[in-house]
C-alpha cells in the first residue's frame, strides 16, 4: 500500500463541526496522509476517518444525520503521492 496525500474542502460543512475535536480535519481546507491501495480507497479512508472520528465522540440521531448531510458538501480537490 501506498501512502496518499489527500486535499479536502470542508469550508461549507466546517461551521457545522465546531463543536467537535476534529484534529488533523480542524481547518476549511485540510491535508490529510492516508495509507491506501488506490486514490479511489484514500479518498473513502480520508472521509471515513471523519466520519469515524465524529461518530466517536457523540453517536446520537442528530450527529448521525448530520455526517449523511455532509457527504455532499466535502469536496476532495486533490489527491497525489508525496514525494
Amino acid at each position: 500500500m501506498k501512502i496518499y496525500k489527500v486535499e479536502m474542502d470542508l469550508s461549507l460543512a466546517i461551521s457545522r463541526l465546531k463543536d467537535f475535536d476534529l484534529h488533523e480535519y480542524n481547518s476549511a481546507k485540510p491535508i490529510i496522509f492516508v495509507e491506501a491501495q488506490s486514490p479511489d480507497d484514500a479518498c473513502h479512508k480520508a472521509y471515513f476517518n471523519l466520519v469515524a472520528m465524529i461518530l466517536k465522540q457523540e453517536h446520537s440521531k442528530e450527529v448521525i444525520e448530520l455526517t449523511n448531510d455532509m457527504l455532499h458538501d466535502i469536496t476532495i480537490t486533490k489527491v497525489s503521492i508525496p514525494k
